[in-house]
């Protein structure tokens, strides 16, 4: 097991530290100026100590990254945080300040495919994979029930968890989970996993910027909200951005083609479901005929249907945030995930 240790603003001060240096050939291939990482993330550092659980999987191995983050004065509970399509183990760091704060131990992975984990060139995707990943490192650090935490594409994952693992599984939070309604169902058209490819391929900063200020954060801007976004383009700028759009694209066809919804009413541990009233996350949409697309990505109807379908949920509604509520409204975001895991 390797272990790396890294400043906890680092990240920032290397992304504006990378911006002023002389382009390296990589960097001037680029289309515009930033951080240039690798396709595990080389070069981006995060808050805590990063270490990997190598394990086999599908004829291969492969790594995981993870923080596992102790409190000074633990309450005998663990938290495992599960992070979206477009963010990593890191961008949890504000959420693990605080629950370390009240005794937590907190797990943060990044699952295959993703930020600094392994980008395996064939791999069969399903939330049922990973979730047997990350049900394999619990094992690995004799964690033997945890609270799980998902946030959009870590929402459908944190459910397939509990399905999988009920026992184990002490608390479900679900923040703005993607899956809650059947896109392709509704009329969206499947794209191939090479369209997806061809999408992914060569993605910029301002790109990402513009998705997620519009889906992320409801039009609003923030300069703390940066980083997550050179996060993303320093691998696109990479040596290895054929292989992190490879894995983005088999990522969003196991999105695509796996809703969660049908699922919601065998969910069994104590759930809360947390939607931002201005999250219209609808992937795929894109594509879609514009009276099509007029209807997906309601959250705040999405969010009221699966909390009425999952036994005993409690839903916690944030005005005027979009979907990405632990950023856009921190104060009040923990406030709701303590109450949750109480």
């Amino acid at each position: 097991m390797k272990t790396f240790r890294s400043g906890r603003h680092a990240a920032l001060c290397l992304s504006l530290l990378a911006a002023t240096l002389p382009f390296t050939p990589q960097a001037r291939a680029a289309p515009r100026k930033g951080p240039v990482y690798g396709a595990e993330l080389q070069g981006f550092a995060y808050p805590w100590p990063v270490s990997e659980f190598s394990f086999q999987s599908q004829q291969q191995t492969l790594h995981m990254a993870y923080m596992d983050i102790r409190p000074e004065q633990p309450n005998g509970q663990v938290a495992v945080l599960l992070h979206g399509k477009n963010f990593c183990a890191a961008t949890w760091e504000n959420t693990i300040q605080v629950l370390i704060s009240r005794g937590y131990r907190v797990i943060a992975p990044d699952q295959i495919g993703f930020c600094k984990s392994s980008k395996p060139r064939a791999y069969q995707f399903s939330f049922g994979q990973l979730a047997s990943n990350t049900h394999a490192l619990l094992q690995h650090l004799n964690i033997l029930q945890a609270a799980m935490v998902g946030h959009s594409t870590g929402g459908m994952l944190a459910i397939r968890y509990a399905l999988m693992f009920p026992q184990e599984t002490s608390r479900l939070v679900l923040v703005d989970p993607i899956g809650l309604e059947d896109w392709q169902a509704k009329g969206v058209p499947y794209r191939t996993v090479d369209a997806w490819y061809a999408l992914e391929r060569g993605r910029t900063a301002d790109q990402i910027r513009a998705y997620e200020q519009k889906v992320y954060y409801a039009g609003e801007w923030r300069p703390e909200y940066e980083p997550w976004v050179q996060m993303l383009a320093g691998m696109y700028r990479g040596p290895d951005a054929d292989s992190v759009a490879w894995n983005s694209a088999l990522l969003y066809d196991m999105i695509t083609t796996q809703p969660v919804i049908y699922d919601l009413p065998r969910l069994k541990p104590p759930t809360t479901l947390m939607i931002g009233d201005r999250d219209v996350t609808a992937i795929g949409s894109d594509g879609a005929p514009p009276e099509v697309r007029a209807k997906l990505g309601h959250y705040p109807e999405l969010g009221r249907a699966a909390a009425a379908v999952i036994p005993g949920a409690k839903l916690v509604e944030f005005p005027n945030v979009g979907h990405t509520p632990q950023l856009q409204a921190p104060r009040a975001f923990h406030q709701a995930l303590l109450q949750a895991l109480k």
